[in-house]
């Protein structure tokens, strides 16, 4: 079993920048389908961002396109999100999220979820 845990959120300006990482343990994430999602209040769970381990191709979603980048180091057994330029409608609790089996956008496919990190963005 891997265990997923983000760091990196908190509380920033509109235009601003934050990174956030996903530590795993327990086993390497460099056969894994590694994702980005987030829920805002009142909102269901939606897609940001994805990489495929057998491609390395990434995805995302379009309303974060050319903002945000998502990447992994296999050394570090570690996933990142950069986000520039962040907007209010970012805000939003961040979850990594990986699994062995599907390549998708679809966060009922994954099967490993870390606890969240929070974003906040201000006008």
């Amino acid at each position: 079993q891997v265990q997923l845990v983000e760091s990196g959120g908190g509380l920033v300006q509109a235009g601003g920048s934050l990174r956030l990482s996903c530590a795993a343990s327990g086993r390497s994430i460099s056969t894994y389908f590694m994702g980005w999602f987030r829920q805002a209040p009142g909102k269901t769970r939606e897609f940001v961002a994805r990489i495929s381990w057998t491609s390395g191709n990434t995805y995302y979603a379009d309303s974060v396109k050319g903002r945000f980048t998502i990447s992994r180091d296999n050394a570090k057994n570690t996933l990142y999100l950069q986000m520039n330029s962040l907007k209010p409608e970012d805000t939003a609790l961040y979850y990594c999220a990986g699994n062995v089996v599907y390549s998708t956008s679809d966060p009922r496919k994954y099967d490993h979820w870390g606890q969240g990190t929070q974003v906040t963005v201000s006008s």
